[in-house]
């Protein structure tokens, strides 16, 4: 297959109204905005685009636009935030499903300090171990060192007892300051393959894309592109809600898909077709 090599999005925004921007990997790398980005959502803004953020971050929306405002993300950029921590919080708080009405109300949490706010207006009582437990939210490893491994006592008590897990972030692996650390999704991955149950949120899941529609106000889908840099979640999530997608070489797979900053687009195109997605084209970063 061949892919399209784009080198910024002035290429692009005659063809679309409203764009769904990923966040860690895309517009920042966990500690500052990916260069070039803030420029660029700037003069999409400019054309008068609508831009939403769309994240797999496992905390709520209003935590994720004063996180990113911290690290030079202003709130002015874009016109809303959508996240897997939301979409988890909402449906812990209002139990609208089978599943979630099911479930009792002593939780044990796996997660880090940032991620204690999502307990915050919820009816439950939080335990310290799975014996107490009568379910497990999942918001990712304690310690960026840490391991699948590190988890294995906690899910064999966890799994001889039954308790059903919900993860609030199903991302793999994030590059935090240049360097791969455990997400959620991996914890609840390994936790599904030895049996346990795992009620999932976030990309790549439909669900969270209609709320991304909402907060856009855009009700032609030919008119909408996502933007993302995991194949996995971001681009398959697209194409799950048969959104066009556009997919950023330099984050989650830039080991992947080439060496010292150069992009092999032979080795993208497999990565790509393994995937079975189709992303419109490739860009190197986020930019103009």
């Amino acid at each position: 297959m061949t892919v399209r090599l784009i080198d910024g999005m002035r290429v692009l925004a005659p063809q679309y109204d409203g764009f769904i921007l990923d966040l860690w990997g895309v517009v920042h790398d966990g500690t500052a905005p990916v260069p070039g980005v803030l420029d660029c959502m700037e003069r999409l803004l400019g054309a008068g685009k609508r831009l939403v953020l769309l994240s797999n971050a496992p905390r709520r929306s209003d935590d994720v636009v004063r996180r990113i405002a911290r690290i030079g993300v202003p709130q002015r950029l874009y016109h809303g935030v959508m996240s897997s921590g939301e979409e988890a919080w909402q449906s812990l708080k209002h139990r609208n499903e089978p599943f979630y009405a099911a479930l009792g109300s002593r939780c044990l949490q796996i997660g880090s300090d940032r991620d204690l706010e999502m307990r915050e207006g919820l009816n439950l009582t939080f335990v310290d171990t799975p014996a107490e437990a009568d379910f497990i939210l999942n918001t990712g490893p304690a310690e960026w060192e840490d391991t699948i491994e590190t988890y294995a006592p906690v899910f064999r008590t966890a799994l001889a007892q039954g308790l059903p897990m919900v993860c609030a972030n199903p991302d793999l692996v994030v590059i935090h300051d240049g360097k791969p650390a455990l997400c959620a999704g991996a914890l609840a991955e390994e936790y599904e393959r030895l049996g346990g149950r795992v009620r999932w949120h976030g990309k790549p899941y439909p669900s969270v894309y209609d709320s991304c529609l909402g907060l856009l106000g855009i009700s032609d889908k030919r008119r909408i592109l996502a933007i993302g840099d995991s194949l996995r979640t971001d681009i398959a999530g697209a194409a799950g809600a048969a959104i066009d997608s556009l997919l950023i070489a330099g984050g989650v797979h830039a080991a992947e898909f080439g060496e010292g900053g150069a992009i092999d687009l032979n080795r993208v195109a497999a990565a790509i077709a393994s995937s079975g997605t189709g992303p419109i084209g490739v860009m190197p970063r986020f930019v103009w």
